[in-house]
């Protein structure tokens, strides 16, 4: 009798079966069945990983999410049932998988809590979270992940908070740099560095205690002696001391902690402003702070991170330093082109390598082609053609981009952006049509070699460049691809097999770099100055391109003498390297893990994160620079740093990871993060890349959801009136229609208790729609009126505005913060007045209402006869602020202010270029501080009416101010005139010497969009009018002209004022 077969996978006889080879089949979530050998002491997470990289070659691998997201299932002896392996170091041998079958599915996740979660985050991304997972984009799923695990370590973190550390997170105190007390303040102390302060206390029969204290005093300290006069004049009082918080009057913002009373921004506005600080001694049991509601993450598990180390891994992956090749590629075809295809029109393509903005090879063109119809009736092209760079493969670094243009060949240029055809009939034009950018390298460092389609971008270039190819757009595709025209073409395969190519690891690279030094050390420089020397006229301007090519070489050659002695010199250095030439990219990335960067200045940091620093190696350094900046400075830069992410290659990236880490500690900063991505999420070129940042900001911010959804309906609530308001017509009727609106029910319930946009330190409780109004404004903005949730607090007025941009607004008085920043540290107090503004969508923001302030048209009407003749009667100004300061002593201060703040808008609006200053859009308070407001043009783009030109000035200085300057008298000769003229003189020089940062922040937010900064040549303005080519002194004598211009000149600027009040009725 014949025994019955009998089949044991597992059994081997051989001593080292554990390194037997097996074949598993896996049966994938979507879709596919995957066979691959294996050793069986193979770890399940080892095989997960194989299998990833398996899964890259099958179609729909799209559809898989990160590897860390999925289970592993199998059939187990005997059970003979499906079981979840929930111990991935397990070896498939301990295992032993029925035939070697395992089914990978996905974790299951808390449905009812994710279903209204997610439903938020779509409310406030305004994009469905399930259009991420039809992207099918491997990168996204990844992204999604990887920033899931670092929120995950962080919400964990702030779940174990006591109540003081939830405080700090949620309120966190403004705080300056250092606890010196600032040179504005310090002649305003009183003996033994003492200041005044007011305490009130709520809900007790003594209302208010006023006090002498020291202003290193922390808050405790400040508590201490608050309690004990309280505790004298009521006898049977016995409060505990850490029962108790102090409160910023007016403010959801607390005093607390080891800080001295002087290092608190509040209170040092305050007394540089010669006002009382108040504040409130409030319970810390009353503060509202978050409950938490963490729980861990199902999707996110902490696992291993070993890498497998097989076999398979080992050989599969090469280094793209080893192919000595030219880089090629193949175009194949162009289509759903925008062109008429019945007409005889020529196609072409020209393409191009760059890295940071910088070519590293000679551009190449393909042949013309004519465009014929497809099925759609839009045109397409045909080539089939190579095209062959003069660059080796083992030379392009890891952020080289390879960049398209698709144009067509007419007899006459069709636009502006035309180019002439060179070497050809005259007749002849090239219209740029569209363009588009692709990483060489994808997000995991692998090189490129199979076909791909790039989704193109409407042209939008320059008009003034000669440059066809847009290297410093995006390398997003473009998401509609139905509406875009579309490139089919091939990365050449250097293997002709399914070996991978990966850009060197970080430590291939720096071993790489030591052996090079050794055989080939640097060169002793020819040029006998020091590194000092060479880099000085180039360390505080724009002027590294001006580098001769021989300077270079010798910068390069002295690169550890710069590191040494000179390490701010880190950008001129990074100009000097030929990024095409490895053994150059090496050492660079070799010598940034020795550089100081504690030495580095942060302006020196942001200058690495614009477009011309593409290496991510440098953005990393910049990045750990950045890591020691105070909560407020980084506020203050926030803007840039959002901007700053469009120039990453790829979705996670050191930036984004600083971000997000520092918006997870820091509500406030959260607040702005938040807000600065929401407004540019209609823009399709970042829309995914936002959208992800914000999801994994609100994710790990889950007790930050509800305050913000609540702005959200706020704003959508403001956005429904406006739209009404603007349609009722005439000004009554706009006035009855937004009263109508505030007083629905729903409406009044929607728009009470919110904290506001623009400050998250203020909190609102109701409108007051008595004191609303629409405003006579083109787009109708509305003033609301809010009534403070702070009993003690005065009211919040608030401008909304639904059709104005107001990003270059908010870049403004941005500028104007730094410039501020930068006088202060220099010990000047301009009193300059940065009121806020915030841009919330496409077209919608808000703006901080400046109480007791007037319009300098609405003054010299009110204390002129005539409207249009009343900007010529010299003491107008002078006479509303004798009226509202009725004292000589306030008059004085008045005056003061005004000569304060006057200095610092001539010089801070002559070098920005802040055009149409006209006297509705320059301000002056009570108490005399003069402000300038509305900056829609900018960078010299002055208003012209029939060709001329209405601003010939410089800067704003008419007779009234100098009246003003003068307290009353008209001498320009007036010791009070000559000083203010010296203010501005010093007030110049202080900017120039920071020229840089100014330029480089400009130039980080030319990939904002904003009309009037789109291209390089909008800094032309900046460059002129800071002279950073010139010396001190000839900068100083420049500026005196400028000055001298102004104020010869200031009839022009009344006649301008006449004009423009003709054509207005004020009030």
């Amino acid at each position: 009798m014949v025994a019955p077969f009998k089949y044991d996978l597992w059994y081997s006889d051989s001593p080292g079966k554990e390194n037997d080879i097996i074949t598993v089949n896996c049966f994938m979530p979507n879709g596919n069945c995957i066979l691959f050998n294996c050793p069986k002491s193979l770890t399940l997470f080892e095989m997960k990983e194989e299998l990833w990289e398996e899964a890259e070659k099958y179609a729909l691998f799209g559809h898989l999410r990160n590897k860390k997201m999925y289970v592993i299932k199998a059939i187990k002896s005997p059970s003979a049932l499906l079981e979840e392996i929930t111990d991935e170091s397990q070896r498939i041998i301990d295992v032993q998988p029925f035939f070697g079958l395992f089914k990978i599915e996905e974790r299951q996740e808390n449905e009812s809590e994710d279903i209204n979660l997610n439903k938020n985050i779509n409310s406030l991304i305004g994009k469905k979270l399930d259009d991420f997972k039809t992207l099918k984009n491997p990168e996204v799923n990844d992204f999604r992940f990887q920033i899931g695990e670092l929120g995950e370590r962080i919400a964990k973190r702030r779940s174990n908070m006591t109540r003081k550390e939830k405080i700090l997170y949620q309120y966190p105190p403004k705080l300056a740099k250092n606890t010196e007390i600032p040179y504005a303040v310090k002649p305003l102390l009183r003996e033994n560095d003492e200041f005044q302060i007011v305490a009130k206390l709520p809900n007790e029969n003594i209302s208010t205690i006023t006090l002498q204290v020291n202003c290193f005093l922390n808050p405790k300290q400040l508590l201490e002696q608050i309690l004990l006069k309280k505790q004298s004049k009521l006898k049977n009082f016995r409060g505990k001391i850490d029962d108790y918080i102090l409160k910023i009057c007016g403010q959801e913002e607390y005093i607390f902690g080891e800080h001295p009373l002087i290092q608190f921004l509040y209170i040092q506005d305050r007394l540089s402003r010669a006002e009382t600080p108040i504040v409130v001694v409030t319970y810390v049991s009353d503060v509202y702070v978050f409950t938490s509601n963490y729980e861990p993450n199902p999707l996110v598990k902490e696992t291993s991170s070993k890498e497998s180390k097989t076999l398979r891994k080992r050989v599969k992956a090469r280094n793209t330093w080893e192919i000595e090749d030219n880089f090629q590629i193949t175009i194949q075809a162009i289509n759903n082109l925008s062109v008429d295809h019945n007409k005889t029109i020529e196609i072409g393509i020209q393409a191009g390598i760059f890295h940071g903005g910088k070519s590293l090879c000679e551009k190449q063109n393909t042949s013309e082609r004519r465009a014929t119809g497809n099925e759609n009736n839009k045109a397409l092209a045909e080539w089939n053609e190579t095209l062959k760079f003069d660059i080796k493969v083992c030379n392009i670094p890891k952020m080289a981009r390879l960049c398209l243009v698709i144009y067509e060949i007419a007899r006459n240029a069709k636009h502006v952006r035309a180019r002439r055809l060179k070497d050809k009939q005259k007749d002849l034009f090239i219209n740029p049509l569209c363009w588009v950018n692709t990483t060489l390298f994808d997000y995991k460092n692998v090189f490129k070699n199979s076909g791909q389609t790039l989704y193109t971008w409407t042209y939008a270039e320059d008009s003034d460049s000669d440059e066809l190819l847009h290297p410093l757009g995006t390398v997003e595709p473009n998401p509609r691809i139905r509406e875009c025209s579309s490139i089919t073409m091939n990365f050449h395969n250097y293997n002709n097999s399914d070996v991978m190519f990966m850009y060197p690891s970080e430590k291939e690279i720096c071993d790489y770099a030591k052996q090079r030094l050794k055989e080939k050390p640097p060169n002793p420089p020819e040029d006998s100055r020091s590194i000092i020397s060479i880099l000085q006229p180039y360390m505080h301007n724009d002027r590294i391109s001006d580098i001769s090519e021989q300077e270079r070489k010798e910068i390069w050659e002295m690169r550890y003498e710069c590191m040494e002695n000179i390490p701010d010199g880190l950008p001129c250095l990074l100009y000097c390297v030929e990024w095409n030439n490895r053994e150059e990219v090496s050492e660079v990335v070799k010598i940034l893990n020795e550089w100081p960067h504690k030495k580095m200045s942060i302006e020196r940091a942001l200058e690495l994160l614009d477009y011309a620093y593409a290496d991510s190696y440098v953005r990393r350094f910049a990045v750990s620079c950045l890591k020691e900046i105070k909560d407020e400075d980084l506020q203050l830069y926030l803007l840039q740093l959002v901007q700053a992410i469009k120039h990453e290659s790829y979705l996670y990236c050191d930036l984004v990871e600083f971000l997000l880490q520092r918006a997870l500690n820091n509500q406030r900063i959260g607040h702005f993060l938040f807000w600065h991505l929401r407004s540019e999420i209609q823009n399709p070129s970042v829309e995914v890349r936002f959208s992800l940042i914000l999801e994994a900001y609100l994710r790990s911010s889950r007790e930050h959801i509800s305050i913000l959804m609540r702005q959200h309906l706020c704003l959508e609530k403001l956005r429904m009136g406006s739209e009404q308001v603007k349609k009722a017509g005439g000004k009554e009727k706009a006035r009855y229609k937004l009263s109508e609106f505030l007083n629905t029910p729903h409406v009044i319930a929607d728009l009470a208790n919110v904290t506001s946009p623009l400050n998250p330190s203020f909190r609102c409780k109701r409108v007051k729609e008595d004191k609303c109004k629409v405003m006579d404004s083109k787009m109708r903005p509305i003033l609301f009126q809010y009534e403070n949730v702070d009993p003690h607090g005065e009211d919040i007025n608030i401008i909304f505005k639904n059709g104005d941009d107001l990003r270059q607004d908010m870049l403004t008085l941005q500028m104007l913060r730094i410039m501020d920043r930068i006088w202060k540290i220099n010990g000047y107090d301009f009193r300059l007045n940065t009121y806020s503004c915030i841009s919330m969508d496409r077209r919608l923001g808000m703006i901080e209402v400046v109480l007791d302030s007037e319009t300098i048209a609405n003054i010299q009407k009110e204390k002129g006869m005539l409207a249009a003749s009343a900007i010529f009667k010299k003491g107008s100004i002078f006479a509303w602020l004798k009226e509202h300061n009725n004292t000589d002593e306030l008059l004085q201060k008045a005056c003061n202010e005004f000569t304060l703040s006057c200095a610092g808008y001539c010089v801070a609006t002559y070098v920005l270029g802040v055009a149409d200053r006209h006297s509705d859009n320059i301000m002056v308070k009570k108490n005399g501080q003069l402000f300038h407001i509305d900056f829609g043009h900018i960078l010299g783009h002055f208003k012209e009416k029939f060709g001329i030109r209405r601003e010939r000035v410089p800067f704003v200085l008419t007779h009234d101010f100098v009246y003003v300057i003068n307290k009353g008298r008209s001498d320009k000769d007036a010791d009070e005139f000559k000083k203010f003229q010296q203010l501005c003189e010093e007030a110049f020089i202080t900017l120039r010497q920071h020229g840089s940062l100014i330029l480089s922040l400009f130039a980080m937010m030319i990939s904002t969009g904003l009309p009037e900064l789109s291209s390089e040549k909008d800094l032309n303005y900046l460059r002129e009018t800071l002279v950073l080519d010139l010396s001190e002194e000839e900068a100083l004598k420049h500026f005196r002209s400028k000055f001298d211009e102004a104020l010869q000149n200031s009839w022009k600027t009344s006649l301008n004022w006449a004009s423009h009040n003709f054509s207005k009725n004020n009030k």
